[in-house]
Parts: C-alpha cells; sequence; structure tokens
C-alpha cells in the first residue's frame, strides 16, 4: 500500500497525521511526505534562516519514518489554488502512485490548509481517493473514519517536538486533548486516535482497508449487569 500525505507547512504533517503515519509505516506501507509551502512566514526569524530552520526540522522528524519529505516550496502564507499549485500537485500524485492520499480539511482554520485541501481535490481526480485530516482543535469536523495511534503516539510526540523553532509543546498538548477524545469517542478513553473524513467520489466508495486500523470495538457496560446492555 502507498500512502501520500500533504501538509502545508512544516510541521502540519507531524501534527495531524503523524500517528497515522507511523501506524502505515510499522504495517508495511509506502508512505510519501510532501510539504506545499517553504515555512519561511512561520516565525520571527528572517525568511530565508526560517525556511532553512524549518526544512531542516521537518527532514528530522521525516528520518524517524526512514523517509525524506519532498519540499515544493510555494510561498507561506501565500497558496492559491492555480494551475502552477494543482499541476505540481498532480505531479507528486502520479509520481508517488499513491493508493490514498491524506491531507488538510476544507474548513480548516489556516487559508493555506483550507486552499491546499481543494488543489489537491482537483489534482488527485481519479488517480486517488483523498481523506481529510481533523482540525485543529476539531472545530467543524465530523469524522468518517478513526485510526488508532495509542502505540505510536509517543513517535507523534517527538516528531512534533523536532519542531522546536515552533514552540512545539503547544501542539504536544493540543494533539494529546484532540486524539484522546477521538479514542475517547470510540469507547477508548485511555488512548489516542486520529480522525478522518472521507466522502466518497467516484470511483472511490470506501477505503476502509486502506487505513491502519480503527480503535478497538468496545461495546458500554450495563453497569447493573456487569455485561453489555441488551438492545430494544
Amino acid at each position: 500500500m502507498k500512502l501520500l500525505a500533504i501538509g502545508a507547512h512544516p510541521d502540519d504533517l507531524e501534527i495531524y497525521m503523524f500517528g497515522t503515519l507511523a501506524a502505515a509505516c510499522a504495517r508495511g506501507d509506502e508512505v510519501h511526505l510532501v510539504v506545499a509551502t517553504d515555512g519561511a512566514g512561520g516565525g520571527a526569524l528572517p525568511p530565508a534562516e526560517l525556511r532553512r530552520v524549518r526544512r531542516e526540522e521537518a527532514t528530522a522528524a521525516a528520518a524517524t519514518l526512514g523517509t525524506t519529505p519532498t519540499f515544493l516550496d510555494f510561498p507561506d502564507g501565500a497558496l492559491v489554488a492555480d494551475a502552477r499549485l494543482v499541476d505540481a500537485l498532480a505531479q507528486v500524485v502520479r509520481d508517488s502512485a499513491a493508493d490514498l492520499v491524506l491531507t488538510h480539511a476544507p474548513n480548516d482554520y489556516h487559508r493555506d490548509h483550507r486552499v491546499l485541501s481543494d488543489a489537491i481535490r482537483i489534482a488527485a481526480s481519479f488517480a486517488a481517493p483523498v481523506a481529510w485530516a481533523d482540525t485543529l482543535m476539531g472545530t467543524g469536523f465530523l469524522p468518517t473514519h478513526l485510526v488508532d495511534v495509542s502505540s505510536h503516539f509517543e513517535a507523534k510526540r517527538r516528531a512534533i517536538r523536532a519542531h522546536a523553532s515552533q514552540e512545539p509543546e503547544r501542539f504536544v498538548a493540543m494533539a494529546e486533548q484532540l486524539n484522546g477524545f477521538r479514542s475517547a469517542q470510540a469507547n477508548a478513553p485511555a488512548g489516542f486516535a486520529e480522525a478522518y473524513r472521507f466522502e466518497p467520489s467516484y470511483p472511490f466508495v470506501d477505503i476502509r482497508d486502506l487505513l491502519p486500523p480503527p480503535p478497538k470495538v468496545r461495546p458500554v457496560t450495563d453497569r447493573r449487569r456487569g455485561t453489555p446492555p441488551v438492545g430494544g
């Protein structure tokens, strides 16, 4: 299985999808990582220096998965869903021969995330299904699929912390809160899960076999009997 993950900025894959990427690698999938912008607008350092630093940080995080990210180097904060961006994304989809593409949700908080989501939907076309990652703190997001990332969450923490220029502890805390909540939604309150949304579009109608496994089904217990409740 070939999985293509495309983030707008150098730390987005780590914050939104890294547990899933680690789980995919663990089951033997071929994982391709793409960063759309140069990251030069994400901090107080001079743009050229920040671009270099953030590229190094993303490369270090990706190395923990045994891979190297591709950088498209579009201007940070100025993505436009024009022909140039769509063509660049279509090329990476073709080059990766992806079975599934993961990217930002179209209603996420950052304009670059929203633009990238729209452009990938166009670029992937009939080549591969596209699933959207959770929004920042889950705002306005209704998942269709969950991936159990409990056994990979420490790796996710380390990957986020590789981005030292971005005050990473705030993102670690946000990921712990959101991914813990998503797991609790599946009645697994001690674990972590990453959420995705997939909207079927011909010819792709089902991606369950493409994602790593969801949290195990845990029936709600009837506390009066100590057994799962009987419907009726």
